[in-house]
């Protein structure tokens, strides 16, 4: 996976934009763009250097899987809590976890998505607990957070806070410093409903003094998602759902935002595209899935499904990799498809499940893929059908197998 080192400001937001992978890239500054490339230890998933992105991709795997019904082996679970620092926050990753940690350069996206993944799995509380303690720790005074502490805050961070926090059950109304909130920091980078009609709503990355707020996609589409009060997992959508309505200055921070990447992805052809200067405009694959998962938790699942199907049948080549499996760009299409009530089975003619577990070490146990046909209700009876002959025929044992088996 093609993930460049972010060694200054502009390379910063070059990076972040990039949307070559799921997320964005590591700033560690002990990192070099010259360095030896790192082998994926066994127990991650992927196979490319995790040198930055090692526990993003980890935590989105495990999350993804863990809505799927799939119970991950435990050195992949246990990778991923080794990887936290003495002081409750992730790096991007660090080869030797008996050293200790470089606050400086340690990471609050990957702390994030780590505490969501640890919630979604279950009893990991106290590094949950640890992790929590850590983004309070490294807020910032205007109640964002940046990409490692001490830098300005940017709304792709502070997004990724707000919806650890929520999945750990922390109001993030309630986390600030110097009385402001994650929230309130999103709002102060959103663009009001008088800027450009192709502006309205969106996110700007980061505020630079002297320059008014830019739009920028990928940062909209994953701050979205805290806004609308939602983290990953995201949960299906109901099959309706009103569309999003245009700029309004009373409307709420989350629908403006919803309203904006609606609109973009309906402009583009169902997609959000990826604008570096002087470079020829290209699809974003991971904004677009970002941007269909926050659809979903703002309430409009139509959008999201166009968004999604899209994706289905253009983002295969992106979550394939050219090395193996993208690990990150996987997990995020499986979440994308399980919240747009697609099949991740077949998406795209893809199974997501079977590529993602298939990145990784075995896992401890799989639900059984549900196919489409299965899905419908005629399907369903013909199944119950065969179920009631069996119970008929071999007793009511093998029908409660059938029934009831599941991944533990």
């Amino acid at each position: 996976m093609l993930t460049p080192v972010r060694t200054g400001a502009a390379l910063l937001t070059a990076t972040l934009l990039t949307g070559l992978a799921a997320g964005p890239a590591s700033a560690d500054a002990t990192a070099s763009p010259s360095a030896a490339p790192v082998t994926a230890p066994a127990a991650l998933y992927g196979k490319g250097d995790p040198a930055y992105d090692g526990v993003w991709r980890q935590s989105l795997a495990l999350t993804a899987l863990s809505a799927a019904k799939v119970t991950p082996a435990d050195a992949a679970v246990d990778w991923l809590t080794g990887q936290q620092c003495a002081d409750g926050g992730w790096p991007s990753f660090r080869a030797d976890r008996t050293a200790a940690c470089t606050p400086a350069t340690e990471d609050s996206n990957a702390t994030a998505v780590a505490v969501q993944a640890l919630v979604a799995l279950g009893g990991h509380q106290q590094q949950v607990d640890e992790g929590v303690a850590w983004l309070k720790a490294n807020q910032n005074a205007d109640g964002s957070w940046a990409y490692n502490p001490g830098n300005p805050g940017d709304a792709d961070s502070t997004g990724l806070a707000v919806s650890a926090l929520r999945a750990a059950k922390t109001d993030p109304g309630t986390v600030a410093k110097s009385g402001h909130t994650g929230l309130q920091a999103l709002a102060a980078l959103q663009l009001g409903c008088d800027t450009a009609a192709d502006q309205r709503g969106a996110l700007a990355y980061q505020a630079t003094a002297g320059s008014p707020l830019t739009a920028n996609p990928l940062a909209t589409a994953q701050a979205a998602l805290a806004l609308a009060g939602g983290g990953l997992p995201v949960p299906v959508g109901s099959a309706d759902g009103t569309a999003p309505k245009g700029c309004e200055a009373s409307a709420a921070p989350a629908e403006n935002a919803a309203g904006y990447l609606a609109a973009t992805l309906a402009a583009n052809g169902q997609h959000l595209m990826l604008a570096m200067p002087g470079a020829t405009p290209t699809p974003d694959y991971a904004a677009t899935s970002w941007a269909a998962l926050s659809l979903v938790r703002a309430g409009h699942p139509l959008q999201a499904k166009a968004a999604a199907d899209w994706l289905a049948a253009n983002a295969g080549s992106w979550a394939k990799g050219t090395n193996g499996p993208d690990a990150a760009a996987t997990a995020v299409l499986l979440l994308t498809a399980q919240a747009t009530g697609a099949d991740p089975h077949s998406f795209g003619g893809t199974d997501l499940v079977k590529q993602l577990t298939e990145a990784g070490p075995a896992p401890k146990a799989s639900a059984p893929a549900a196919t489409g046909a299965a899905k419908k209700s005629g399907s369903s009876s013909s199944l119950w059908t065969i179920g009631v002959g069996l119970l008929i025929g071999a007793g009511g044992g093998l029908l409660i197998s059938l029934n009831r088996k599941r991944a533990k």
